[in-house]
């Protein structure tokens, strides 16, 4: 049988994802990865974990392991509910993971040739959920402050469907929205009435500065929020939620329930049983200092070995940052030089909607070990240089 005769259409949009095709470069146990943008498996709370299961086994063992409703386990619901201003469990869904979120949330809003409002860059995961819908993108300028409001204001003019954002320490830039562009985001979407979808995977991760108001306590009206506990317990469980107006949960709970019924209950049981007495508090800042750290590691080691010419962001928390080269650098060539030279990254093209960012790539400082950041940025310090001399002769 040719099933390629009978794939739908929107298959074609199903494009693979470019991280996951640096990761097969990188097999060979060798070479230096700061491509993935995986949490470091030292923070993960394993015996917190396993005497959390035991005490769910010991006390709800039959309906941890029975079916449950879509809507998730009530006590973890209230759990996530509590951490926002002015939520009830009524507004969260539980999901299973924040990817499940953006693709319910695209589901249930996009048409084939809806127009969504992204960053220039943005998370390539969201453009993958979304491209399944058949959607088309328009592009909005960033800067060091997140999102240009006139770029953004040029957009919703030619009618959008959704305005999708990250806008605490953003995968792929690190960079964080002020507050003046948070207050003139939700201005123009009211203005529009376009919604906004939050994702706030890394807002916890937070380690100098101060913390700004959430869109979704700007406009609780507008923005559907997601979040996860992947980041900040472990990524293994699938545990995410969206906190949006009853109205739009309505359909996201049929087309959850047509995907997977619901979100495994075991898992999210544990979930609020480490999380109730103050443990993920204390966990939190256990992983805000190793993450603030590792990313004042990583700075050194720039200034140490990149070349003059070459630029980054410097972020105030998360798990990733973003380098640009100088013009007519290729980044997305380079990576197989890098590769060769055994320490990898991830180009910053596929984070584009429309064929930006071939001079850029992101670094994540997560997981790699203090020497791992020093040898592999000098590494890379290397190839760039080559690079940029290459460009310069021709």
């Amino acid at each position: 049988m040719d099933f390629t005769r009978h794939f739908a259409k929107r298959t074609k949009n199903m494009k693979p994802s470019a991280i996951r095709e640096v990761l097969k470069l990188t097999q060979k146990s060798d070479i230096i990865s700061f491509a993935g943008g995986l949490p470091a498996p030292g923070l993960f709370p394993v015996d917190a974990i396993k005497q959390a299961a035991d005490t769910v086994l010991s006390t709800k063992g039959a309906a941890a392991l029975q079916y449950s409703t879509t809507e998730g386990y009530a006590p973890l619901r209230n759990y996530v509910a509590s951490r926002m201003q002015g939520v009830s469990a009524d507004n969260v869904q539980i999901t299973s993971g924040s990817q499940q979120g953006l693709d319910l949330v695209a589901k249930v809003l996009f048409d084939p040739g809806d127009y969504v409002a992204v960053g220039a860059p943005t998370y390539m995961g969201a453009l993958r959920a979304f491209d399944a819908y058949e959607v088309r993108y328009l592009s909005v300028d960033c800067d060091e402050q997140g999102m240009i409001p006139e770029s953004l204001e040029t957009a919703l003019k030619q009618g959008v469907k959704l305005i999708y954002v990250i806008p605490n320490f953003d995968n792929p830039t690190g960079v964080t929205m002020s507050l003046a562009r948070r207050e003139a985001l939700v201005s123009l979407a009211r203005q529009y009435q376009v919604p906004v979808y939050e994702d706030d995977p890394y807002g916890e991760l937070r380690f100098e500065g101060e913390s700004s108001p959430s869109l979704h306590a700007l406009a609780p009206e507008l923005v559907i929020y997601g979040g996860t506990f992947s980041k900040i317990m472990v990524p293994g469980f699938r545990l995410g939620w969206l906190i949006a107006q009853e109205a739009l949960l309505v359909p996201i709970v049929r087309a959850k329930q047509a995907a997977d019924l619901h979100t495994t209950i075991f898992n999210q049981m544990i979930a609020y049983e480490i999380s109730k007495d103050g443990f993920m508090e204390e966990q939190i800042k256990k992983v805000r200092h190793y993450y603030h750290q590792q990313r004042d590691l990583m700075l050194h080691a720039l200034e140490s070995y990149f070349p003059e010419g070459v630029h980054w962001t410097r972020p105030s928390g998360g798990m990733f940052l973003w380098v640009t080269l100088p013009a007519h650098v290729n980044a997305s060539e380079m990576v197989y030089d890098a590769v060769e030279q055994q320490v990898a990254y991830v180009p910053g093209e596929p984070f584009f909607t429309d064929g930006q960012g071939l001079n850029t790539f992101r670094l994540s400082y997560s997981v790699a070990t203090p020497e791992q950041i020093d040898v592999g940025m000098k590494r890379l310090g290397d190839v760039i240089a080559r690079h940029v001399r290459a460009v310069a002769a021709d």
